[in-house]
């Protein structure tokens, strides 16, 4: 009790809490981006649940993640090395082939984000290659089953890099909490229209999908030991959502001006 109303009288407490609910709210935009690609390919009357029931176990996983924090902290330690480096850049590898259990899951993730997103991005090209398969039309996501066992598996590649995160930036555990449950609750009351809009945009779909090609092709990177700055990646999102923002703009008055 003690530790904690020094906290809530310690300025610097305040300060390390916005500024991680910031990133973490952040670093939640790639969940949420998955959450409504993946929901929007259900029935309507099922994709809010599903969402929640997403964002909920999302918000599970960081908390019970929070609990083991020692265990967490472990899984940078390297568990195999391949002995190759790339050329040194400001003293650190450009790359390296140190592999913890960390940087295994970032590059399983990753991999799952490319093939996932590549897929979808084929069958909205050419949609009618999936009806002429012999196969069921993807199939993992043809349930309420399917696309939640999908969000829950990259529910832990993001919650373990959201929670390392949060480590790196403060030690006290009730301010990662606070963070955790603020930007999760944001990301909760977000799902919805953010689902709804790029549902109702197709040409955002397709914007969508190629943020997911990204993000995963980040997280390989990441787990070869390539750090990229994450301004970068959301300046290069930001940015491209402003032109597509200018796109639907233009097209909204062009159609206006025919009618």
């Amino acid at each position: 009790m003690n530790e904690l109303l020094h906290l809530v009288a310690d300025p610097a407490a305040w300060a390390a809490l916005v500024t991680l609910i910031v990133m973490e709210v952040v670093l939640g935009i790639d969940n949420l981006v998955f959450i409504s690609i993946l929901s929007n390919k259900l029935p309507p009357e099922h994709r809010q649940r599903v969402r929640r029931i997403g964002i909920s176990l999302a918000l599970i996983m960081r908390l019970v993640l929070l609990s083991t924090i020692a265990f967490i902290v472990g899984l940078t330690a390297p568990v195999f090395d391949l002995g190759l480096a790339g050329p040194l850049s400001h003293g650190e590898p450009t790359f390296e082939t140190a592999f913890s259990w960390r940087d295994l899951i970032l590059i399983a993730g990753g991999l799952f984000l490319i093939w996932k997103a590549t897929k979808e991005i084929h069958h909205n090209v050419d949609p009618d290659a999936d009806e002429s398969a012999p196969d069921v039309k993807t199939a993992a996501i043809s349930n309420v089953g399917g696309a939640i066992f999908q969000i829950i598996l990259l529910d832990i590649v993001f919650s373990i890099d959201s929670i390392l995160t949060a480590v790196g930036m403060t030690d006290h555990l009730p301010i990662m909490i606070v963070a955790v449950i603020v930007a999760v609750t944001v990301m909760l009351l977000a799902a919805d229209p953010l689902g709804n809009f790029i549902n109702d945009n197709p040409t955002v779909v397709m914007l969508a999908l190629g943020f997911l090609l990204m993000i995963g092709a980040v997280l390989i990177a990441e787990g070869f030991g390539v750090h990229v700055p994450k301004g970068y990646i959301y300046a290069a999102m930001a940015f491209s959502a402003g032109v597509e923002g200018l796109n639907m703009l233009s097209r909204r008055k062009g159609a206006g001006k025919k009618h």
